[in-house]
């Protein structure tokens, strides 16, 4: 159960990989294939959340018959990440929560809408950390709560 004080502020990651529309799609591959992430926030100049990309988005504009890696899927998969720009493939319409927003109105947004990250945005709508399914998971059974 959450402690119904607890802010997303105290459990987001704020040190967050992020993307500008117009990066490749390749950058996105180098990012996933080098860090242990899921999603990367897409920001415009002014540092507001545009977009989001998931690995799911990734993996879905890849060649489909790729389950055996061969080198000519290997290179058409390269072909189109050179290709195609973030803008093209992101999630537009994205949820947003405030660092002061309880934890308890992300799970709901969670459970509603069954994505895995949400961006955190300050009063001017710039980010500022996001959440993910797995801080919820890493709050939930934090240490202390286990040893009791």
């Amino acid at each position: 159960m959450f402690d119904k004080t607890i802010t997303v502020s105290e459990i987001m990651t704020t040190d967050v990989i992020i993307l500008s529309p117009n990066d490749t799609m390749e950058k996105v591959a180098d990012i996933f294939r080098m860090n242990n992430i899921h999603h990367i926030p897409i920001l415009d100049d002014n540092g507001k959340v545009v977009g989001i990309i998931s690995q799911n988005d990734y993996h879905k504009i890849l060649h489909g018959f790729t389950l055996f890696k061969t080198e000519k899927s290997e290179e058409y998969n390269k072909a189109i990440l050179r290709s195609l720009l973030v803008k093209e493939v992101m999630t537009k319409q994205v949820a947003k929560l405030n660092p002061q927003d309880k934890l308890t109105v992300a799970a709901s947004y969670f459970r509603e809408n069954l994505f895995h990250a949400i961006p955190v945005v300050d009063r001017q709508g710039k980010l500022v950390g996001i959440v993910t399914t797995f801080d919820l998971l890493n709050y939930a059974y934090r240490e202390e709560l286990l040893l009791n």
